[in-house]
C-alpha cells in the first residue's frame, strides 16, 4: 500500500516565490529534452519558492524548489528542475505520480518571517502587500518519465501579494546558479488552495 494519497492532491498553505531572469548559459537544464526554455533577450525565466503545506492538505510538509518556464511546442509549461521536501511520503508520491524529482532535506521555518532549507537556500520575508481577494490560478507541470513527457495540471485559487524577500543560495550548492542574483520580484501566496494532478 502506498504511503501517499492518490492524485489529485488538494493542497492548502502558503508560499513565497522569487522570480529571476538568468542568462541562458547559466540556466539549469529543463527536466525533459521535449521542452525548451522560454527566453527574453537571451535570459530564461527561473523561479525559486518555499512552500508550506498545512491542514487540511492530505500531507503537511515544507518544500523548496526551483523551476524554469519552458514551452512544449508553443504551449507554456513549468519544469521543476530541483526540489526538496521534509516528507518521505511527499517525495515518493511526487516521484511516482508526476515524475517530480523530489529529494529530502531539513528545514527551519518561522512562518511569514524566515525560511531555511539546510544547505540549499534561505529566505527572509519583510512586510507583504497583498490583494484583499483571491485569484484563480492554473498552469501545467512538464516532467520527463523515462524519455516520455508527462504533463500534470495544477489549478486553484490564491491570494497574491508582493514583498522584498531577501534570498540567499550557497554558491557551491545545488541552486548555486541563483547565488548572488537579485530577483525581479518576490510574490507571496498566502493562503493558497491548489488541486495538483488529474481527477
Amino acid at each position: 500500500m502506498n504511503a501517499y494519497p492518490a492524485e489529485p492532491w488538494d493542497l492548502h498553505g502558503h508560499a513565497y516565490i522569487g522570480v529571476w531572469l538568468v542568462p541562458v548559459k547559466d540556466l539549469p537544464a529543463p527536466h525533459s529534452s521535449a521542452t525548451r526554455p522560454i527566453t527574453v533577450l537571451g535570459r530564461g525565466i527561473v523561479s525559486a519558492a518555499f512552500f508550506v503545506y498545512e491542514r487540511p492538505s492530505p500531507l503537511t510538509y515544507d518544500e523548496i524548489m526551483s523551476t524554469v518556464l519552458v514551452r512544449q511546442g508553443w504551449r507554456p509549461r513549468v519544469s521543476i528542475t530541483h526540489i526538496w521536501v521534509d516528507s518521505a511520503a511527499s517525495r515518493d508520491g511526487g516521484r511516482e505520480l508526476w515524475a517530480i524529482p523530489k529529494e529530502l532535506a531539513d528545514f527551519d521555518v518561522e512562518p511569514h518571517h524566515a525560511y531555511d532549507a539546510h544547505g540549499i537556500g534561505t529566505l527572509t520575508v519583510p512586510r507583504v502587500r497583498h490583494l484583499p481577494f483571491r485569484l484563480p490560478l492554473g498552469f501545467t507541470i512538464a516532467q520527463d518519465r523515462a524519455g516520455t513527457l508527462q504533463v500534470s495540471p495544477v489549478r486553484g485559487r490564491v491570494r497574491l501579494g508582493v514583498t522584498r524577500g531577501r534570498w540567499s543560495f550557497a554558491a557551491g550548492g545545488p541552486v548555486g546558479f541563483l547565488a548572488g542574483r537579485r530577483p525581479l520580484l518576490t510574490l507571496a501566496a498566502r493562503p493558497f488552495r491548489l488541486i495538483f494532478g488529474r481527477s
